[in-house]
């Protein structure tokens, strides 16, 4: 398959609320798989945190379709000026680094792409669209540790993004590595 074959929609703010039923037997599908393996009390606690996330400054969704299949999605907003993105962090980061204004940091909280349409560059295309026109000096996001999401650390360096730390952003939450990248200034 080529890329040329698939297509790709992109929703801002309330229409990202709309699509939920879009992509939601895409996410339990990856999900499901390791290391994640979440069941369906799992799926109902992302439904709930989904439904709060889509008012957020900023928020952006991308589905990939292969025909009427949706083979993959990807999603994030603004972090607010009150954001707790970095208290997260175990390392010491800089107070100039951790500030937050509503405006500075755009955040990925979802990047995925089912097995079988995997390594056909639908994740790379996904980031890039996300991303088209964001006017923000940076974009952040959380990754499970190798081995466990050894492609997916690997696709983020190649695509410019830089480790600042190891994040555990709730007491039964497993550890993910922060990652930013900084754009080169407005997209717009």
């Amino acid at each position: 398959m080529t890329q040329s074959e698939f297509a790709y929609e992109r929703f801002e703010g309330e229409e990202a609320a709309e699509r939920l039923d879009d992509f939601i037997a895409a996410y339990e599908e990856v999900y499901a798989e390791p290391p994640y393996r979440e069941g369906p009390s799992d799926i109902a606690e992302f439904i709930q945190r989904y439904q709060v996330q889509v008012r957020k400054a900023g928020m952006r969704l991308v589905i990939a379709r292969d025909g009427d299949q949706v083979v993959g999605f990807t999603y994030g907003y603004l972090l607010p000026a009150t954001s707790r993105w970095w208290s997260n962090v175990q390392e010491d980061l800089a107070e100039d680094f951790t500030r937050e204004d509503g405006a500075r940091t755009w955040v990925i909280l979802e990047l995925a792409v089912r097995k079988a349409w995997r390594r056909l560059g639908v994740a790379a295309h996904l980031h890039a669209l996300l991303l088209d026109c964001l006017d923000v000096e940076r974009v952040t996001l959380t990754v499970r540790p190798e081995p466990e999401a050894k492609a997916a650390r690997s696709a983020y360096g190649k695509w410019g993004y830089r480790e600042v730390g190891l994040s555990h952003p709730w007491d039964e939450a497993p550890f993910y590595t922060a990652m930013v990248l900084d754009l080169p200034g407005p997209t717009a």
